[in-house]
């Protein structure tokens, strides 16, 4: 572990709710690093304080900060912001290492701009970063498109050339997950997009992209490498690549749901339990969560208000589980049907297909199945399945061997 001589680390902005920064640093050996949530008027008093270590900074106070500072980087000044803060000897200086962060985000997911004709949405501090890291890698033609600049949403057909699509707004963020900023299919030029949000960890924007067949990147691989590189300001120390990736693919796998699809009485629900148990993950059965809504059984619900009924409750129970995350979540047989389903199962998760032959399901107390040719519902609701899954797994043996299956398969392929 880091020592940290007793100094102050962590990360200062208004709203830190849904910060992943204290767990990297603690991955990074730096256990004390804090959050500090800070109204505008405690900004300078706070930086200023003796026992600072380092601090990261964020919305809204990378601009504001610079004011404190005794020494800024040059790549921080030529962007105008500053992330990250540290005290040496009672001077303050500031650098900023999202550019390093967007850079190795890009190059992992081999999105080049050299010679492109880039697009970036929004227009704040973070615009300011992806636009020098656009200049610096040779974008032939860089375009913010702001809400109200001479460049904006209701003239995009200008612009509809170009190749290299960047979303720098909080569109698509949770707690409002259902929006997309602009459509790739909109570009027919586009050769890749990517999208600074990281919670959830795939947009919808992304989402999209991934079905375009675009080549993609999300935010959580700039955060982390930001933070790595933060992290060798603080302490003076160098830290190699590989281990940025061990860090993002630990954290990835932490906070990516593990989503169970599959027929009726294939046996989700004891899996998930056995995944629950090995795991310690909170475990989300959308049809519990239905029945605990209602104040009844699903085949009461079937009964009294029919499957239209229950498949908007399930609706919005599958909004509801799809929005944790590191979590469990256990699937109705029929989630399937809606495709409104996908997009809120897959922005935070994989998904698995439990494979069960016909023959083996079991029946009781399933609406749908219980008196219902499997084979024909089969048919029906496998290519549903199919698109929903990332992965399909057998189900034989007990469900503490498929839960095996799985989290072998999670392991390696989670995260981004």
């Amino acid at each position: 572990m880091i020592d940290t001589g007793g100094k102050i680390y962590g990360l200062v902005g208004r709203k830190l709710g849904h910060s992943y920064s204290a767990r990297i640093h603690e991955m990074l050996g730096n256990s004390l690093y804090s959050l500090y949530e800070l109204e505008p008027e405690q900004l300078g008093e706070f930086v200023r304080r003796r026992d600072i270590g380092a601090l990261n900074v964020t919305i809204p106070y990378k601009i504001d900060v610079m004011a404190h500072l005794d020494v800024i980087s040059p790549e921080a000044e030529s962007i105008g912001s500053v992330n990250t803060v540290v005290n040496r000897g009672g001077r303050l200086y500031g650098y900023n290492t999202d550019l390093f962060g967007f850079d190795y985000t890009l190059r992992r997911s081999g999105i080049s701009l050299s010679g492109k004709k880039v697009l970036i949405f929004g227009s704040g501090d973070s615009s300011q970063t992806v636009r020098a890291c656009a200049k610096s890698a040779g974008a032939s033609q860089i375009v913010i498109i702001s809400r109200s600049g001479p460049d904006n949403y209701g003239n995009l057909d200008r612009h509809k050339d170009a190749q290299i699509l960047i979303n720098t707004t909080p569109v698509g963020m949770y707690p409002e997950p259902d929006e997309m900023p602009f459509d790739p299919a909109f570009f027919p030029s586009c050769e890749g997009v990517a999208d600074l949000i990281y919670n959830p960890l795939r947009t919808n924007l992304l989402l999209r992209a991934r079905e375009l067949g675009l080549p993609c990147a999300g935010g959580l691989p700039m955060l982390v490498a930001q933070a790595v590189k933060a992290h060798e300001h603080f302490f003076d120390i160098s830290v190699p690549d590989d281990e940025i990736e061990k860090v993002l693919s630990s954290l990835a796998r932490s906070v990516e749901n593990i989503v169970l699809v599959g027929m009726p009485g294939c046996g989700k629900s004891t899996t998930g339990r056995s995944l629950g148990k090995r795991t310690g993950r909170k475990v989300l059965d959308t049809d519990e969560m239905v029945e605990r809504s209602a104040g009844k059984s699903i085949p009461d619900i079937f009964a009294q208000a029919g499957e239209a009924e229950f498949r908007a409750m399930e609706k919005k129970a599958v909004a509801e589980a799809g929005m944790r995350s590191g979590a469990i979540i256990v699937t109705g047989g029929g989630v399937v049907k809606n495709i409104e389903n996908l997009a809120p199962l897959r922005r935070n998760g994989r998904i698995y297909m439990l494979d069960r032959p016909i023959e083996q399901l079991a029946r009781k107390g399933r609406p749908l199945s219980e008196n219902a040719d499997l084979h024909a519902l089969a048919a029906e609701r496998l290519p549903l399945y199919l698109k929903f899954a990332d992965a399909t797994v057998p189900v034989s043996g007990s469900p503490e061997q498929v839960a095996a299956k799985i989290l072998e398969d999670f392991n390696e392929n989670s995260g981004c």
